[in-house]
């Protein structure tokens, strides 16, 4: 008995030792296995620009007759706009998986090998600007491919070791490691993402690229930073790969990503609402409103109920409500647990798909606010190319502002009222209504103007 015990401590400090001998000797081995599968994207647009402007003259100058024989009849000059990001091989079949934000705009993409030889032309498959994922396809006869695996990101754990492979700044096959610093972060890059932060340097034109575990598995696609000068302070974050994997899946199939939709409004559940709903916790969703002809309205969720449980996940607040809703399959039935009346219910729902194009009642001018005097427009790629604002960035774009509202100024980007980041008009409009039904007569508004932000209180127009 006793040689038996013996030799299982020497087994076990074996392979501990063993273990500590391959940590020291670095990823090189690994690295090797992947460096392969990621590629770097290259993308190029063409741009009109003019090559002068017309001098404003007053009218019936005597020079206005000689500016414009000679400005009038400059052409536009077509200039090339290129950009750099990183991405990877998921299939045999040539799926490239890369950020919507690296490929968005252009007229041309490429996908770079990191042999330095192979290179490339890539199709569109299609992209969710919600979750900054976009799909490429690429001929697997015209190159070797070797092609990654998806891990398990939900398994992941702050303090875990990672790699991150990619293109920054141009230097394709960069490797660095850190660890995972936190899991499920909300900086503000939409309800349908809670990002991996991580500490393994990221740089521009990493965007794109796989964030590894340590058994080669892509747990995320490394995505944005947070920097005052631009590279790597060592806040990257990265989508997870259980939400990107769907979202990929999803693309291929058809094209574009298709969600949940459960069809209720939902806000934050605080002390107040739960003492007076006699509801001893601050768990879950409050349901504001059902929307009509909804699987809510269908199924008899009602406002004033408190979702708690959503297909066996746990509720914690309100914010987790849209992701796992809009995660769950069209057509499933699922188990939603409800606080009503002082008690718990279970109600069975059936999940139908979000019509993201109709979720905005607005016209092609925009939505009017009455309350600010203002009318505001969705933030999409183009206008935040236009204002250099990141194209991640999530919030409103203030396209007229009336005499009655002295605060904000025209391509004002609002992106966070109080304590809550604005992700569409819908949102923005449901706290607007919510202030003045707590009687408030402001809001407290961060902004974007000219690329630098800073918060403003705006008084609200109340008859």
């Amino acid at each position: 008995m006793k040689k038996f015990f013996s030799f299982s401590i020497f087994s076990l400090l074996f392979f501990i030792n063993n273990s500590f001998a391959q940590f020291e000797r670095g990823y090189a081995d690994l690295v090797e296995e992947l460096l392969p599968s990621v590629v770097s994207i290259a993308t190029s647009q063409t741009v009109e620009r003019r090559t002068g402007s017309i001098p404003e003259l007053p009218e019936g100058h005597p020079f206005n007759e000689m500016f414009e024989d000679f400005f009038g009849n400059q052409m536009p000059k077509r200039e090339n706009m290129t950009g750099l990001g990183s991405g990877f091989i998921i299939s045999s079949e040539g799926y490239v998986v890369t950020n919507n934000h690296v490929i968005s705009g252009a007229d041309q993409i490429t996908v770079i090998f990191n042999n330095g030889i192979d290179e490339v032309p890539a199709e569109l498959v299609g992209t969710d600007p919600k979750t900054d994922i976009a799909v490429l396809k690429i001929d697997p006869v015209k190159v070797d491919i070797k092609n990654v695996n998806w891990g398990d990101s939900g398994s992941s754990r702050v303090g875990d070791i990672v790699l991150a492979i990619g293109n920054p700044l141009g230097l394709g096959g960069t490797v660095t490691s850190g660890i995972i610093s936190s899991i499920n972060r909300d900086i503000g890059g939409g309800p349908y993402v809670d990002f991996i932060q991580t500490d393994a340097p990221i740089n521009r034109g990493n965007s794109g690229g796989p964030l590894f575990n340590l058994d080669g598995e892509v747990i995320g696609i490394n995505s944005m930073i947070i920097s005052q000068t631009g590279g790597s302070v060592g806040l990257g974050f990265s989508i997870p790969s259980n939400t990107a994997k769907l979202i990929v899946e999803q693309i291929i199939s058809f094209g574009q990503a298709k969600r949940g939709w459960l069809g209720v409004q939902i806000q934050d559940l605080t002390p107040e609402f739960s003492e007076s709903l006699g509801y001893d916790s601050t768990d879950g969703a409050f349901v504001a409103s059902v929307s009509p002809e909804s699987p809510a309205a269908k199924s008899n969720i009602q406002a004033g109920d408190i979702i708690i449980e959503f297909d066996g996940k746990k509720i914690t607040s309100f914010k987790d409500l849209p992701k796992v809703v809009a995660e769950t399959p069209i057509g499933n039935e699922v188990k939603v647990s409800v606080w009503r009346n002082g008690g718990l219910i279970e109600i069975t729902v059936q999940i139908d798909e979000l019509d993201e194009g109709n979720t905005i009642q607005a016209n092609s001018e925009g939505v009017y606010i009455e309350e600010l005097d203002i009318t505001l427009v969705e933030l999409d790629q183009d206008n935040a190319e236009m204002l250099g604002i990141e194209p991640s960035t999530s919030g409103i774009l203030v396209k007229s502002v009336g005499e009655n509202n002295k605060s904000l100024l025209v391509n004002d980007v609002i992106i966070q009222v109080s304590s809550e980041k604005i992700y569409d008009l819908a949102s923005f409009q449901k706290m607007v209504s919510d202030s003045i039904k707590l009687k408030r007569d402001k809001l407290l508004l961060r902004v974007v103007r000219e690329g630098n932000e800073f918060w403003l209180i705006n008084p609200l127009i109340i008859e």
